[in-house]
């Protein structure tokens, strides 16, 4: 294989320096140098030929260049030969069944393609060189033990022709021990030393940690257990799961990890069931609550809106003694938030920074969330400029949460602050953001600084929608400016802004209050050809329009509109639909929102 590899590429070379020869006096040349090849070859083996010093071999026979370009060939060729070799070796590793069992697992986790194929490589490469290495310390082990063989060997002959001189035909029998060792054995793999005291500790940890990594597995469940596990999993709702509880236990002998494997199925399958017996468990001494197990269950409970039982296993670990945690803390907070309880997430956000630890963006942005749905943007706004002291990053939801609340509210100068701090911080004015500071100046009743607004909205390339117009003839609907209004809409029309149904909504709200019923139908008309449903307000005006104008039946289907959505109004509006159900002589139906108005606290 040898001759052949070295033949082939050393004809490439002397054609390319020959190029005027023909085949015969290329293959004459070919078969010299072959010859004295095979010549260095027979007198020092393959080895002769390898190497990186030509000098060594060289041949008065040959001229120095030629020696060098037959040295380098057969490097060459030999190089290729050991990289054949090693390439058939790396097959047969790729399709071990250690290789295979890690090539396996890794497409089950998810990984695919050229990664996959890569891994495939390596592990077969390091299963080579593992096995190589034990080979190489095997070969070793066995030339010691030939040498110490061959001394042996010596030094019985040498034993044997002394006790021919003195006892002849006597049979002797030496025996062979091991030799004694001195000092500590000395373990060294890849030059690293393991023989040191602090290897012991390293695999300590790293068994530990193995234990953590690699938790150890539930019981096998089967029998009579399985039978009873079943009837857990197939309680319903009201049962009590105590008695099947104590048989499981008493069966099992359940660990920790064989109580959570019962509650993930639970979890997945029944809920109830899932809270009734993660409740029992805290209290199982085998089970070993902690306060994470505490702070799982009582978020699940949260998440399900369920806060008496939240609050109830909250008791249950203050009674217990185990202290909260962060994560507690700031779980139960987000939980009063949610619901709406501000009093209760106030003290809990206040007993967390009392016990010393500093609420994260999570629990700020909730907090600010429950001011901002609470109606109190300004206790909300003061917990932003907190963050921003603490260097926290404010979200641009929190922004826009808080520029709504003061918006709907009308106070024109918390959404002006809020509209500042946004830009400072590097978030650009969007359509969302204009539009509600329009909004903000609309309801605190100032038209003039609306329009600004509106007007540097349009300058920035920020094209109004639907809602910001109609926030923008709210706002003149004030100041009572009709003519105004109706040049905006000329003018918005020669940009290609069309009005939509809300602006036709505050259209017809501010028509209607005028009287002036035939133009708000007109307007109406005009918003049956939109396809998108109107808002909700549009309902409130039609029941004061048809109310006055004495249209019993549209009155009363627009009142059923209204009353099914009875939790939107405020006082004003049912003050306004109340006045226009006595002014149409709806002597009843006033009676009956009166009794509602009064029922909502107003």
């Amino acid at each position: 294989e040898f001759l052949s590899r070295f033949v082939w590429i050393m004809r490439k070379r002397l054609v390319d320096v020959y190029p005027d020869f023909d085949k015969k006096a290329i293959d004459g040349m070919l078969v010299i140098i072959v010859e004295k090849v095979v010549s260095e070859v027979e007198k020092g083996g393959m080895k002769q030929l390898a190497g990186d010093d030509a000098s060594a071999a060289h041949s008065t026979d040959f001229s120095e260049d030629l020696w060098k370009t037959v040295w380098e060939v057969s490097n060459q060729v030999l190089q290729d030969i050991e990289k054949e070799k090693k390439k058939e070796k790396m097959k047969t590793f790729l399709h071990s069944e250690d290789v295979k069992k890690m090539y396996r697992f890794a497409g089950e986790v998810g990984i695919r393609g050229d990664m996959l194929r890569e891994l495939r490589f390596k592990w077969a490469r390091e299963k080579m060189e593992e096995t190589e290495f034990y080979d190489s310390l095997e070969r070793i082990r066995k030339e010691a033990s030939e040498v110490d063989s061959q001394k042996r060997e010596g030094f019985t002959n040498e034993n044997a022709e002394f006790d021919g001189e003195n006892e002849v035909g006597e049979e002797r029998s030496m025996k062979v021990t091991l030799p004694k060792r001195h000092g500590n054995l000395k373990y060294k793999i890849y030059g690293l030393d393991l023989s040191h005291p602090k290897w012991a500790e390293v695999a300590d940890k790293i068994h530990e940690n193995d234990e953590v990594i690699w938790p150890v597995q539930p019981k096998s469940i089967s029998g009579k257990c399985k039978l009873v596990t079943e009837k857990i999993l197939s309680l319903q709702e009201g049962h009590d799961p105590t008695p099947l509880l104590d048989e499981w236990i008493r069966l099992l002998q359940p660990s920790r990890i064989d109580w959570i494997a019962l509650l993930d199925k639970l979890k997945s399958q029944h809920l109830h069931l899932y809270f009734k017996i993660s409740e029992h468990v805290l209290t199982e001494a085998s089970f070993n609550a902690n306060v994470h197990d505490y702070s799982k269950l009582i978020d699940a409970l949260a998440k399900e809106k369920r806060i008496a039982d939240a609050e109830r296993i909250l008791k249950k670990m203050d009674d217990n003694g185990i202290p909260r945690d962060i994560i507690t803390s700031t779980i139960v907070m987000q939980m009063y938030c949610i619901s709406g309880n501000i009093d209760q997430a106030k003290q809990e956000f206040e007993s967390l920074r009392a016990r010393g630890y500093r609420p994260d963006v999570k629990a700020y942005s909730s907090m600010i969330m429950a001011y901002v749905n609470a109606g109190k943007p300004k206790l909300g706004e003061n917990l932003m400029r907190e963050m921003e002291t603490r260097d926290m990053k404010v979200t641009k939801e929190i922004y826009m949460a808080l520029l709504q609340s003061f918006a709907e509210f009308g106070d024109a100068s918390g959404a002006d602050r809020i509209s500042a701090t946004m830009q400072f911080s590097g978030l650009q004015p969007s359509l969302e953001s204009c539009t509600l500071m329009v909004m903000a100046y609309a309801r605190a009743g100032d038209p003039e600084n609306a329009r600004y607004n509106f007007d540097q909205m349009m300058k920035m390339g920020i094209k109004p929608d639907d809602r910001c117009v109609s926030h923008m003839i709210s706002a003149y609907q004030k100041n009572n400016s009709l003519d105004k209004a109706l040049n905006l809409l000329l003018e918005i029309e020669k940009d290609g802004v069309r009005p939509g149904v809300f602006t036709y909504t505050a259209l017809v709200d501010w028509l209607t209050k005028l009287e002036l019923f035939d133009e708000a139908e007109q307007v109406l008309d005009k918003m049956a050809e939109q396809v998108e449903a109107p808002p909700f307000e549009l309902h409130i005006s039609l029941c004061d329009m048809y109310s006055k104008t004495g249209n019993e039946k549209k009155a009363l289907q627009a009142l059923g509109v209204v009353e099914s959505k009875m939790e939107r109004l405020d006082a004003a509006d049912f003050s306004r639909i109340i006045a226009s159900l006595e002014v149409g002589g709806f002597w009843e139906d006033s009676k009956r929102v009166r009794g509602l108005m009064e029922g909502r606290g107003f």
